[in-house]
């Protein structure tokens, strides 16, 4: 793996990020930061979003480090495992944050169901899972297990809902900090 400083894939989940989420923040403030581009954020299809995050990852110039959000999580959890090379040669972590709980229709919508079951194998790269309280789309005991599984550090964001734009956030500085906390130890 390559010594320089990896650049960010940041994955956005079901509906895309609108301008206030963090993520997008974190694009336009973020110098080296890439964003992954889906054709259509409303109606995800796995395999078409699969697509689009290998494209992301291979258009990068050097080693990555991925900043996926609620449904992304999920993506990233399937895509490991189908390009084992790609990830080893590319991918130094993850921050996965809100994970979605796809396999609960109590909790996500029809829409996520193309992602389950959830991949629960571990990562083969360094990964650390932030979650809220009181996130609507998972339990703070299943998001424990989810990071549990992936061999994921993990970080209790407090009661601030899906860790979204309605959250309030803005850049984030809490996630920053776990974004720089992850590229320190990847």
């Amino acid at each position: 793996m390559s010594d320089e400083r990896p650049s960010i894939v940041i994955i956005p989940g079901l509906g895309g990020s609108g301008p206030e989420h963090w993520q997008s923040v974190w694009a336009a403030r973020m110098p080296g930061c890439a964003r992954v581009v889906q054709q259509d954020w409303d109606r995800p299809d796995r395999e078409l979003w699969l697509q689009g995050l290998r494209h992301a990852i291979e258009a990068s110039r050097g080693p990555v480090v991925l900043a996926a959000h609620s449904l992304a999580c999920a993506l990233v959890a399937h895509a490991a495992p189908r390009w084992p090379a790609l990830f080893a040669r590319a991918v130094r972590g993850a921050l996965l944050v809100a994970p979605a709980d796809v396999d609960s229709p109590a909790h996500t919508p029809p829409e996520t169901r193309g992602f389950a079951p959830l991949p629960l194998a571990r990562l083969p790269f360094a990964a650390t899972v932030v979650a809220s309280a009181d996130d609507p789309y998972v339990t703070f005991t299943r998001a424990r297990a989810f990071a549990a599984a992936w061999g994921a550090d993990f970080v209790d964001a407090g009661a601030v809902g899906h860790i979204n734009a309605a959250s309030g956030l803005g850049d984030w500085p809490a996630g920053r900090r776990a974004l720089a906390a992850l590229i320190a130890r990847s």
